[in-house]
């Protein structure tokens, strides 16, 4: 009985699936983000593919051994009353619904890209404004081993507030920018999109406009050939994602510029709400932990 038990045992350990990591999604936005997560070919789906994050809320999911794949944050998403479809004003992946269901976000978005257990036994992964811009977003890898350095990533700044105009996405009515285009999404200029002669790292260079975003996230792809600054490794880790972990915010949900939230920061009372407290302590550990990893 003993050995049957054993054997058992061994089958199960073989079948069932392995989960090397988990992500922990968290929103320090003082608004909602719906995530949408697309698995690359090939590879396993994740539990939820889109979802949404209240201010302050967070989510843990399991990731199978060997995961690719992106993940972003959609802004304001509304239900139509009609027809029950959602749609989002930035990073929409035109699923019609909470979920995305392998379906990508439509740019611009900020990106969250994961090669985990990829060459090596390592895991690569970057925060992407190749195809432009819509919320601060910072990568933390946590619990990895090996002699990879293992260093958080993102973009913690709002590029919204300052972005040239001819990149900008604005609301309908021409209200505040909701989202910041690259420079090949706003004009499909080959020297933009490293595309036609325009397709190896010798010919395409950074531009007045990738600049713009390197400038302000040094540690953010900038543009196709940016790895050398963007790609960071680690083995065996866990990942935390977080939108807005600064006290940054932009207009297009009607909330505080950055200035408003320097001030706010200046004169907080932790006392005023324990939810707020954690949030804001919590922003400025990931702060540290950015600017000194």
């Amino acid at each position: 009985m003993a050995t049957f038990q054993l054997i058992t045992l061994f089958i199960l350990l073989l079948t069932s699936p392995v989960f090397p990591a988990t992500f922990t999604i968290n929103n320090l936005c003082s608004y909602t983000v719906w995530p949408g997560i697309l698995s690359g070919a090939g590879t396993s789906p994740l539990s939820t593919t889109g979802f949404s994050l209240q201010s302050g809320e967070s989510l843990l999911i399991d990731v199978p051994a060997a995961w690719s794949g992106r993940l972003w944050g959609r802004t304001l998403c509304t239900t139509d009353t009609t027809t029950g479809k959602l749609s989002c004003g930035s990073g929409d992946c035109g699923s019609g619904t909470v979920e995305c269901n392998g379906a990508g976000a439509a740019p611009p978005a900020t990106l969250a890209e994961f090669t985990l257990n990829g060459a090596g036994g390592l895991d690569f992964y970057d925060v992407s404004l190749v195809d432009g811009y819509n919320l601060p977003m910072l990568v933390v890898p946590q619990g990895g081993g090996g002699s990879e350095n293992c260093t958080s990533t993102g973009c913690l700044v709002d590029l919204n507030e300052a972005c040239p105009l001819e990149l900008q996405v604005t609301a309908e009515n021409g209200g505040a920018c909701l989202a910041c285009k690259s420079a090949c999404g706003a004009f499909g200029d080959p020297k933009y999109c490293c595309s036609g002669e325009y397709a190896t790292p010798d010919t395409c260079k950074p531009t007045y406009y990738s600049e713009y975003f390197k400038t302000a996230c040094p540690r953010a792809y900038s543009y196709a050939y940016d790895d050398g600054s963007s790609t960071f490794t680690c083995a065996s880790a866990n990942y935390v994602i977080t939108f807005c972990p600064a006290p940054l915010a932009s207009k297009k949900s009607g909330i505080q510029n950055p200035a408003a939230a320097a001030a706010t920061t200046a004169n907080f009372d932790p006392s005023s709400s324990n939810q707020e407290a954690i949030s804001y302590y919590y922003s400025l550990l990931l702060m540290v932990i950015f600017l000194f990893h």
